[in-house]
């Protein structure tokens, strides 16, 4: 019998040029220069710096507390001095405060408690180690693991999806960490199913990654509460909102969260971090990063320290084999481009990219000939074409009419465009005007 495939409305099929890392099993590396931690690098409020300048720490130890509700803790990842807290760049150009520690080059590292069974514990002991421990989604979104836990209305979540998909070119840390370490994705699964009794796990893998799914079948065929869904390789399979629809038909908009759905969507990383600070109280301070393209010498996959610089890291695959016309952090589809590599990876630093050729800004925009094919592959079933023209002419009224606000700024669009207009680009330059114009009006309303 023939398994079923699950997918979405839309949709593109980029080259997925993963065969560059993707047989790269994940190196542990040890940072040889100094770290930096940017305390905005989640959603929400900034952690509050808890050292001070001239501490010695120690990896594990606690240097920045959570700074409110929506916000998580940050953990020292290499043992060395606090030589500042000063602002700093990060990969989108924001300012922001960031920790300054000087690696001593010893690695200490403090001491963590015995493993526990998840099963002894509670639901609240469980979301306080999930909290303390800082994990947020490490897919990209960084949005604190614990808050999204803890849903208005638990009873009403129906499913548990570990988003395993990684549809982005490029990228092949999930891929490898699926094939290396399933059972600490598995466990971290059986942990969030413990908090929702009632819900299925389902642990959705695309189908150009067939041995992940697999070896996930063979490891939970002994476990009722959790199924392997096999999604069709497509981009942007791996979108919240994508995987949601492919996988229970359900829809959600932008004023909506998975859980109004009955849902909770985690990234596989931060599955295996629910599991280390449940299990054994480590908090994330590590994480996958493939270090990929064709300006790079030795394509591989590393499991890093956070706080590590990118140039660094672009120096342990091998060094560049030219000067590259972009460098991205993250995929080529919503990655950010770097002005500077000397920026340190955080926890939602999943790939850095070394292009030779940057084959967007290179290209020449024609004129529109509405032949609707971005609204074929458009995830959401918008017409980019128009919202782009609006875009253009600063018509906020009729750009949100038109549901501009829906937009996931996947840039499916942008790659299907024949006359290679840059429609995801005005597009997310107008969505994010309309949206600083709203936050104004919300702080007038507040004096």
């Amino acid at each position: 019998m023939k398994k079923e495939k699950f997918t979405f409305h839309g949709g593109v099929h980029p080259r997925g040029k993963k065969e560059l890392s993707k047989n790269q099993a994940i190196r542990l590396y040890q940072p040889m220069g100094d770290l930096l931690y940017p305390l905005a690098q989640h959603i929400g409020a900034p952690a509050v710096p808890c050292v001070e300048k001239g501490e010695h720490v120690l990896a594990g130890q606690k240097i920045a507390e959570a700074g409110g509700f929506v916000s998580a803790p940050i953990y020292a990842s290499v043992s060395g001095t606090i030589t500042g807290i000063a602002d700093h760049l990060t990969i989108t150009g924001a300012v922001v405060q960031a920790i300054e520690l000087q690696n001593d080059h010893e690695y200490k590292s403090v001491e963590y408690p015995e493993a526990v069974d998840p099963a002894t514990l509670d639901r609240d002991e469980i979301l306080n180690r999930i909290g303390e421990a800082g994990v947020v989604g490490m897919g990209g979104a960084g949005f604190p693991t614990k808050v999204k836990l803890m849903p208005k209305e638990p009873e009403k979540i129906e499913y548990i999806l570990v988003n395993g998909a990684e549809c982005e070119p490029y990228l092949t840390s999930d891929y490898r960490l699926m094939l290396e370490r399933p059972m600490e994705i598995i466990n971290g699964l059986k942990i969030v199913l413990q908090l929702f009794p009632h819900a299925k796990g389902c642990i959705c893998i695309e189908d150009n990654k067939m041995d992940c799914v697999r070896l996930m079948e063979k490891l939970t065929a002994d476990e009722p509460q959790i199924e392997v869904k096999t999604l069709v390789a497509k981009y942007p399979q791996g979108g919240e909102r994508f995987l949601i629809m492919a996988v229970t038909g359900k829809q959600i908009n932008a004023s909506q969260l998975p859980a109004d759905a009955g849902c909770i969507v985690n990234n596989v990383e931060t599955m295996t971090a629910i599991y280390e600070a449940v299990v054994h109280q480590k908090p994330v301070i590590h994480r996958i990063v493939t270090i990929t393209g064709d300006a790079i010498n030795n394509p591989c996959n590393l499991d890093v320290p956070c706080g590590t610089m990118m140039d660094e890291l672009i120096e342990v695959a091998g060094g560049l084999n030219c000067e590259p016309q972009k460098i991205v952090s993250g995929g080529p589809m919503m990655g950010f481009s770097l002005f500077d590599t000397h920026i340190p990876t955080t926890k939602t630093s999943n790939c850095i990219l070394c292009k030779k050729k940057d084959t967007v800004t290179a290209v020449h925009q024609m004129p529109c000939v509405n032949c609707g094919r971005c609204m074929s592959v458009c995830p959401e079933k918008l017409i980019p074409a128009r919202l782009a023209r609006f875009a253009e002419h600063h018509d906020a009224r009729n750009f949100e009419k038109w549901f501009g606000m829906e937009c996931v700024e996947c840039g499916c669009c942008t790659f299907i465009c024949p006359s290679k207009r840059l429609l995801a680009q005005s597009i997310k330059s107008m969505r994010q005007s309309i949206l600083a114009e709203r936050r104004r009006q919300n702080a007038k309303g507040g004096k």
